[in-house]
């Protein structure tokens, strides 16, 4: 699943869901543009690397690039078990013609660790914090990856007014709780057993970011434009006896995300593993500059 190759299949779909630390996700990139512990204005304080305050939370932010005028923001979302290292060569792309930021969720990184388990709702408190402090009154673009990309798609309904895009980047399906313990029954064994129960693990809680992740219908967010990327490079399908059916769900899951908007999109990354971003950073990019294109038109 990843660039190197080192993660095996029997533990893609966990890392590809939630990434819980024991299986390495991060690759170890630095980030780009850190400059850290500046003292300048407000505007340049806002670039670079920072730690900010969120509800009594020390939460590590990233900036780059510069918006202009009613110029959306772009915010990169990383997967579980990742930080905003993982998506540093991304960032650093984007930002030549955009403002991008990307920050560490609590749990990830370098931010606090969280002291209780959360819920969606308690990601997306910390998700307002950080927009309020780096985006101001600039619309938002959300391109979330992953588990990333499921808080996103949960975050933009209730989050109209602010968020103008989405880019779903292999995000997380809705249904996949249900989806994995229908295609990996209770009496199964050997490899597809140790997915189902290090699956059941992160979805309640068992994970870093100590995040419940919890299915739910995919409600609308308006006509706002949607890019949905999805993999094309199986690589679910290796886990033995079950993987072929966990892959169905998995691109299943990735059409489901289209009735988030009016306006959505699915594509298919042909070249790409779960990183597509990594795999295939010039097709993300793009579906990135449309979706910030498009609402900056709105």
């Amino acid at each position: 699943m990843t660039r190197n190759r080192k993660t095996p299949a029997v533990i893609a779909l966990c890392c590809a869901v939630a990434g819980v630390g024991l299986v390495g996700c991060d690759d170890g990139t630095s980030p780009a543009n850190d400059a850290a512990g500046s003292s300048a204005s407000a505007e340049q304080a806002l670039q670079g690397s920072k730690k900010i305050e969120v509800d009594g939370r020390s939460v590590h932010v990233t900036c780059s690039g510069r918006a202009a005028e009613d110029q959306p923001v772009v915010m990169l979302m990383h997967g579980g078990g990742d930080n905003v290292k993982k998506m540093a060569g991304f960032q650093k792309k984007l930002s030549k013609k955009h403002r991008v930021c990307s920050y560490d969720r609590l749990g990830a990184g370098t931010s606090d660790k969280p002291k209780k388990a959360q819920s969606i709702e308690d990601s997306g408190k910390v998700l307002n914090g950080v927009l309020d402090e780096v985006a101001g009154d600039h619309p938002v673009v959300l391109a979330g990856h992953s588990l990333g990309g499921l808080l996103a798609a949960r975050y933009a309904p209730d989050h109209q007014d602010r968020v103008a895009g989405l880019v779903l980047m292999d995000a997380t399906p809705p249904t996949q709780n249900a989806d994995v313990k229908r295609d990996v029954p209770e009496s199964a064994e050997g490899p597809a057993a140790q997915v189902r129960d290090q699956f059941v693990a992160i979805s309640s809680g068992q994970n870093p970011e100590k995040l419940v992740i919890r299915d739910g219908k995919v409600r609308s967010a308006g006509d706002i434009p949607v890019e949905v990327l999805k993999h094309g490079k199986q690589y679910l399908a290796e886990i033995p006896e079950h993987g072929k059916a966990l892959e169905r769900s998995w691109s299943e899951g990735q059409k489901k995300w289209l009735k988030i908007s009016s306006n959505s999109s699915l594509a298919t990354a042909s070249k790409s593993e779960h990183y597509l971003y990594l795999d295939e950073p010039g097709l993300a990019a793009k579906a990135v500059e449309r979706v910030a294109a498009q609402a900056d038109r709105t």
